[in-house]
Formats: C-alpha cells, sequence, structure tokens
C-alpha cells in the first residue's frame, strides 16, 4: 500500500462548513488543521490547511503473452493456484488443474512460484521443481507447464495503472530462447585472473577472443537470482580464461576448494535446449575444463569432476569443473550435497554421449527426488545425519 499526501490551501466561513465539504467528498480520517501553530489565524485570512490522506493499493496481474491468455489477478500476499481450466484457458492434460501456486508481494514487487502439479513449471525456462519454490519479477517468464503458456507479471496501482517503477513488459512473441544476448562482442586479448580463493590457479595461454562489452537494443532482464550467471560471465573479475566460445568464471559460492563453471557465450538456457547442432560446443567446453584441472597445482593430490546438474536453478547452460575434496563453507545443505554426489550430477561425457546417439539430453522421471536422499559420503558410502557431522567425517578422505 503507498500512501498520498495531498495538501489544500482552501477560504472558508467556519469550520462546520469544512467538515460539510469534507464528509461530502469521503474524506474520512482527514486532519483539518485550522489556525497556525502559533494557536492564531493569519492576519485577515480565513484560510484553511488540509492535509488530506489516502492510500493507493497495489495490485499484481499474471499476463499470458499468448493472444488467447486471460489476466489474472494477484492480490497482495494471497496464495491463487492456477492450472487447466477456465481462467487461464488451458485445455492441456499434461497440466494439473492445481499446477501453480503464485503469491504477490505488491510492495516488495515480485511474486513466489511454487510448482505443484507433477510436470514441470519453468521461470525463464528453469525448472522449478515439484514443492520447490523460486521468486519471479517483471521481465521473466513463467511456462505453466512444460515450457508451454508462457505469462509475465506485472504490477499496477488498483485502479489498473501501472506503476513506473516496474519493468517493462517483454515483447508478445516466441519464448522459446529468452536468454538475449545482453550486449554485442569485441574482440580483445585474453586476460587469464586468480580462480581460487586459496591458491594459485591454472593459466591458459593467451588467445585472441570475444568478449561481451556496449549496450544492446534489446535489454534483458537480470534482477532475478536465477539469472546470475549472466551478470557474473560478463564480470572480468569473475572470469578465468575466455575464447570466442566459452568463458570460465570462479563459482561466486564455491562446493569446494577448485570449483569453476564453463558457461557457452550463445545464450542456451539449460541442457533441455541442446541438440546435436550443439555436440562440437560441448566437447571444447570439456576440453577447456580438462585443461583447468590440468595446469591446477593440486591436481596430484586432489580428483575433479565435469558434469551438469539434471535440473539447473540456475539459467544459462554451464558445466561444473569441481574438485571432489568438498571442502567449502558455502557448502550447507543436502540439496547441496547431493547435487554433487548423486546421479543428480551428470558426467559431461555421458552428457556428449547422449546426445551424439540421442539428439538430446535425457533426464530420468523423479531425479529431483535424488535431492531428499540421506546424506552419504561420496567415498567410502558412510551415512551421516548432519552436515557438520559429513564435514568432519570427509576430512579422514582428504589427502595427508
Amino acid at each position: 500500500m503507498r500512501v498520498l499526501v495531498t495538501c489544500f490551501a482552501l477560504n472558508f466561513r467556519n469550520l462546520n462548513q469544512v467538515s460539510r465539504i469534507g464528509s461530502a467528498n469521503g474524506w474520512a480520517g482527514t486532519r483539518i488543521h485550522g489556525p497556525c501553530s502559533t494557536g492564531r489565524w493569519p492576519s485577515g485570512s480565513n484560510t484553511l490547511f488540509i492535509l488530506l490522506c489516502s492510500s493507493v493499493m497495489r495490485v499484481c496481474w499474471l499476463v499470458g503473452k499468448e493472444k488467447c491468455a486471460q489476466r489474472v489477478k494477484l492480490p497482495h500476499l494471497e496464495a491463487v493456484v492456477v492450472g487447466r481450466g477456465p481462467e487461464t484457458g488451458i485445455t492441456d492434460k499434461k497440466c494439473s488443474r492445481q499446477q501453480v501456486q503464485l503469491k504477490a508481494d505488491c510492495n516488495k514487487g515480485y511474486v513466489t512460484v511454487k510448482q505443484i502439479g507433477v510436470n514441470p513449471t519453468s521461470v525463464d525456462l528453469v525448472n522449478i521443481g515439484k514443492g520447490e519454490v523460486v521468486k519471479m519479477k517483471p521481465g521473466q517468464v513463467l511456462h505453466i507447464v512444460n515450457n508451454l503458456y508462457p505469462y509475465t507479471v506485472q504490477f499496477a496501482e488498483e485502479s489498473g495503472k501501472a506503476v513506473p517503477e516496474t519493468d517493462k513488459m517483454p515483447h508478445e512473441g516466441s519464448c522459446e530462447n529468452d536468454d538475449i544476448e545482453l550486449v554485442p562482442r569485441k574482440t580483445m586479448k585474453l586476460e587469464v585472473v586468480d580462480t581460487q580463493v586459496s591458491s594459485t590457479n591454472p593459466k591458459l595461454s593467451n588467445t585472441s577472443v570475444t568478449t561481451h562489452e556496449g549496450t544492446s537494443s534489446k535489454k534483458e532482464h537480470l534482477g532475478h537470482w536465477s539469472q546470475g550467471l549472466k551478470s557474473s560471465m560478463q564480470d572480468p573479475k569473475m572470469q578465468v580464461y575466455k575464447d570466442e566460445k566459452i568463458v570460465v568464471i570462479k563459482d561466486k559460492y564455491p562446493k569446494a576448494r577448485y570449483h569453476w563453471l564453463i558457461l557457452p557465450w550463445d545464450p542456451i538456457s539449460s541442457l533441455k535446449s541442446v541438440t546435436r547442432d550443439h555436440l562440437a560446443l560441448l566437447e571444447h567446453m570439456h576440453a577447456v575444463g580438462q585443461k583447468m584441472i590440468e595446469q591446477c597445482p593440486a591436481r596430484e593430490s586432489l580428483e575433479f569432476r565435469l558434469g551438469y546438474h539434471a535440473i539447473p536453478s540456475m539459467s544459462q547452460l554451464h558445466l561444473h569443473v569441481i574438485s571432489q575434496d568438498f571442502d567449502s563453507p558455502a557448502l550447507k545443505t543436502k540439496k547441496h550435497w547431493n547435487s554433487f554426489t548423486t546421479d543428480y550430477f551428470l558426467n559431461s561425457q555421458d552428457v556428449i554421449e547422449m546426445v551424439r546417439s540421442k539428439g538430446k539430453v535425457m533426464v530420468k522421471d523423479h531425479t529431483s527426488e535424488l535431492l531428499k536422499l540421506p546424506l552419504r559420503c561420496h567415498r567410502c558410502k558412510q551415512q551421516l545425519s548432519t552436515i557438520p557431522q559429513l564435514k568432519e567425517h570427509l576430512r579422514k578422505h582428504w589427502p595427508k
């Protein structure tokens, strides 16, 4: 709720007249200030200063990007469930009648999105996962199910007037590729920077590469946390290596002593968007990952894995190169642990072979349930009850 304060200077003969006008105009609760602070009226004047306070409620609308889609009102902090039915016009049987729960915070300008149905709901083509919750802001695209039925959110005054500070609505049209290149590329020389907090890092040979600088006519919304990689890959402080196809960055919250991410410059939202056309790119990403390991000073004492999360939380395809010590304060939850030590983590070579043979990446049903498995040591398979116990146990497996 926003408060509008209006001040009027009016001439009246007496307070009764002011009271009658106030009642007629519905100024309930209006504070009427008569004499000035000295307790006297201004000389020769019957001017009254009226402070009129009124509240304007913000509301949120779920707005379909397809012409046949209807708008759905999302009242402030009220849970609204949408899915197959007349409210959305969706008749697809793969979409549950209760597919997704939305709750708008009109004061903070975002909507929490919770997937309820079995089939995937996504924000900016990143699957949420059943029972999981993410935040969505204006400019991002919600696909109700299976990357279909795109919607955006728009905050407005109760009268329907759009609030100026909200982001502009995206243009209508296809949303199969919403990862828009932020800025054009400019040729420059590679600069290798420090890659790891605690040790000296690999240095790949300098080559002529491209980076993204400048401005673009089509602006990308990077405010949501799931878009963070797209910002980091443009940040010189995060970059480790780059060439004409990919950039390597430090993981902002590394889950091990050495943890890098390899991202393509081309806008590829996730593994689900990968086809045989991307095979050479996947092989190049893997080769760069291998070079990172070869030039790592701890390569003799530590093991590494290269792989992808089956259902990534961040938009933009990225390959993890991670040491298997898992010695990091950023590793805090069961979800963190299981995302790297179960079949949720897809080996890079397996992904390449799958794309080569099947033309796409196949993710098994109920893969998200792997994140809920008990904590087990990835070395000896001993089960531990808590993350602190697990971390203490892992010390036994660290190189001496």
